[in-house]
């Protein structure tokens, strides 16, 4: 195993194991953007880290129906974390705004269907939209794993390349909106997270942080890539479904000596898989160590403690307590604003 996919596969798997530690007090209070994030990233994660292991030295198509599935689910994770950074931008807009929690089942509930709407409608579209303009069943690359192969074909850019762009965008201008709308009724803003203890200031700063990097980290790769096949490759002419798919079930290989000979394709097929990485990296950094994680920390390492036998003592309530006001459901809550 090569040093650069050897690195690569040890940070897949940590990242795939720590963005999921925060799911499950997540998933307890419906925090339907955060989840969705840390779900997808999670499966990008784990399918690039098998792909690092399989095809690491080789391009012999060991898996052909993993290929098939995982080929499908990359696509899809490519639009689905900003896709769910929206979700959190869109809500964190919501709170700015200083309107009122929501209190009722009806009005959590549409929220929710809202974030799965997007967060995991668009995506699933856009998975079942890049049958239209896929040449070929898929490539394997050397190290890398299983990839769809994209015709580049004038139909693709809407279909499958731009989304990601565009909810990138949008993303963005609620960020904007967020940051403004922040600072236009700071002080009614900060009134009403000390008089509602179920939504803590650094879990929506956090937030902030987390929707921001994301934007920061998905627009100019999105458009990169775009402008990549743009401009390094021949655009062809949609002609009919029958030219696209001529020869579908054809499967082409490529050593690693060949494709990073290709500056722009070798900088652009590392950034595909280390751009999850990263996303998943970044969310544990923000979250991994709040208040409310550490709680479930030594929740979980006591309930292994007393099974193993082992006494822990019980920390005092002062050592671990977190800003005035915090519970460790807050920023959920303040994610179920209508």
């Amino acid at each position: 195993m090569g040093a650069e996919n050897d690195a690569f596969t040890a940070f897949s798997f940590i990242s795939f194991a720590v963005v999921l530690i925060p799911l499950p007090w997540h998933l307890e209070v419906w925090n339907t953007g955060t989840c969705l994030y840390m779900l997808w990233t999670a499966t990008g994660c784990f399918i690039l880290f098998i792909d690092s292991i399989i095809w690491d030295g080789s391009t012999e198509n060991w898996a052909p129906l993993w290929c098939d599935i995982s080929t499908r689910l990359i696509i899809g994770v490519s639009v689905a974390i900003p896709a769910a950074s929206l979700c959190i931008n869109r809500r964190l807009y919501t709170i700015a705004r200083v309107r009122t929690v929501t209190t009722t089942w009806a009005d959590r509930r549409r929220a929710i269907l809202i974030d799965l709407s997007i967060g995991l409608g668009i995506p699933i579209i856009v998975m079942i939209l890049q049958y239209v303009v896929q040449g070929h069943r898929f490539d394997i690359f050397e190290d890398l794993g299983c990839r769809t192969f994209i015709y580049n074909t004038p139909l693709a850019y809407p279909l499958v390349f731009v989304p990601p762009v565009v909810l990138g965008m949008i993303s963005a201008v609620f960020s904007a909106l967020t940051i403004r709308a922040f600072s236009l009724r700071h002080a009614e803003f900060k009134q009403f997270m000390n008089s509602n203890n179920m939504v803590t200031f650094n879990r929506y700063i956090r937030l902030m942080v987390l929707a921001a990097l994301d934007i920061l980290l998905t627009v100019p790769f999105t458009a990169y890539i775009v402008y990549s096949n743009l401009t390094q490759g021949k655009v062809a002419p949609w002609i009919s479904w029958e030219d696209t798919h001529s020869g579908f079930s054809r499967i082409d290989h490529f050593p690693a000596a060949l494709w990073k000979k290709n500056p722009a394709a070798h900088v652009s097929l590392e950034l595909s898989r280390w751009g999850v990485v990263i996303s998943a990296l970044l969310f544990f950094a923000l979250f991994g160590f709040a208040d409310e994680a550490m709680k479930n920390y030594r929740k979980a390492y006591g309930h292994v403690a007393s099974r193993l036998g082992v006494t822990v003592k019980s920390a005092s309530s002062s050592s671990f307590r977190g800003t005035p006001g915090s519970s460790s459901n807050g920023y959920v809550h303040s994610l179920s604003v209508a």
